[in-house]
C-alpha cells in the first residue's frame, strides 16, 4: 500500500493564515511586524530562496526589508549593516540568508545579531534555550515546521524512536533536541545517525519516525525503511535526469521506493520547504510579542 503523502504546502497555508490573523491583531494594537532579510551576493538560488521569503512575508502582512549587498563585501561590511538593523526599532527579524560567499564570516554574522532578532534561532542564547526546553521565544525555522508536521499529521512522537539523518546546527541538532523534549508532541527516543556512523540502515530500519536531513541525493532506500514508519525528507538536492534530459529536484530520499513501505511521507517540493518558511514569520510574530 503507497503512503500517505503529508502536504506541506497546505499545511503551511494553515499556518500562515494563523500567523496573518496574529499580525492583523498586533497592527490594531499599533504593532507593525517587520522583518529584515539581508542577500549578500547575486547566488541564484539564494535569490530564489530570498524573493518566496518576502513574497510570504507580503502575503500575511510583514512588512519586509530587503538588503542586497555586493557579492565582494566583507565581514565587515555585513557587520555594519547587521549594526544597522539591530538599532531599527522598525526591524524585529533580522535573517541573513545562507551561505555568504566565502570571504563573509557567517559564524560572526550569527553572533552578532540582536538574540531577540534571531528568527533563524542561531545565536548562542536562543540554541541554550531550545536544548533546555524553554518554551517562549525562537524555535529553529526547519525542525519546528517538521513538528507542526508531524502535530497537523496526526502523529504523536511519544513513545516512539526517531531517528534523525544528519548533525547539522540548522537542522540535525535541533531537530533531535525538539523531538526528545518533556512535552506534548515529543517524548520521543531519539537517535542521530551521521556521516561518521558505520551501517546507518541497521539504525533507520528501527525508526517509527525518520527525518532525513544529510544533504546525499535520495540517500534513502526503501530497504532502509521500517515497514509503515513515517518518513519526513528535509532534503533539497538538484540533479540531473538522463531520462528527461534536464535538472530536477529531489530530496534524501527516494521516493518512489520509500513511498511504498512508510505510511506517511513528505515529498520533494511541496514538503517540508514551505514550513521552514512558515516557521520564519512565525518567529516574526513571536519577536514583536516578546519587545
Amino acid at each position: 500500500m503507497a503512503a500517505k503523502i503529508i502536504d506541506g504546502k497546505a499545511i503551511a497555508r494553515e499556518i500562515n493564515q494563523e500567523t496573518a490573523e496574529i499580525v492583523a491583531k498586533l497592527a490594531r494594537e499599533g504593532k507593525k511586524v517587520g522583518l529584515a532579510v539581508v542577500l549578500v551576493g547575486e547566488d541564484p538560488a539564494s535569490c530564489v530562496y530570498v524573493r518566496n521569503k518576502i513574497r510570504a512575508c507580503a502575503e500575511v502582512g510583514i512588512e519586509s526589508k530587503h538588503i542586497n549587498m555586493p557579492a565582494d563585501s566583507t565581514t565587515e561590511d555585513v557587520l555594519k549593516v547587521i549594526a544597522e538593523l539591530n538599532a531599527d526599532d522598525s526591524v524585529d527579524g533580522i535573517l541573513v540568508q545562507s551561505p555568504p560567499p566565502p570571504q563573509v564570516d557567517e559564524a560572526a554574522v550569527i553572533l552578532a545579531i540582536d538574540p531577540d532578532k534571531d528568527v533563524d534561532c542561531f545565536a548562542e542564547r536562543n540554541v541554550g534555550r531550545l536544548l533546555i526546553g524553554e518554551k517562549k521565544g525562537f524555535h529553529p525555522c526547519t525542525p519546528w515546521g517538521v513538528m507542526e508536521l508531524l502535530r497537523r499529521s496526526g502523529v504523536d512522537p511519544r513513545g516512539k524512536h526517531a531517528v534523525v539523518i544528519g548533525r547539522s546546527n540548522i537542522v540535525g541538532k535541533p531537530m533531535a533536541a525538539l523531538l526528545m523534549q518533556k512535552a506534548a508532541g515529543a517524548n520521543a527516543t531519539v537517535t542521530v545517525v551521521h556521516s561518521g556512523t558505520p551501517d546507518i540502515a541497521r539504525y533507520t530500519r528501527d525508526a517509527d519516525i525518520l527525518v532525513a536531513a544529510i544533504g546525499k541525493p535520495e540517500f534513502v532506500r526503501g530497504d532502509m525503511i521500517k515497514p509503515g514508519a513515517v518518513v519526513i525528507d528535509v532534503g533539497i538536492n538538484r540533479i540531473f535526469d538522463e531520462q528527461l534530459g534536464k535538472h530536477r529536484l529531489v530530496g534524501d530520499v527516494n521516493f518512489a521506493e520509500a513511498s511504498e513501505v512508510a505510511s506517511l511521507i513528505t515529498p520533494v517540493p511541496g514538503g517540508v520547504g514551505p514550513m521552514t518558511i512558515a516557521g520564519l514569520l512565525r518567529n516574526a510574530c513571536i519577536a514583536k510579542e516578546l519587545k
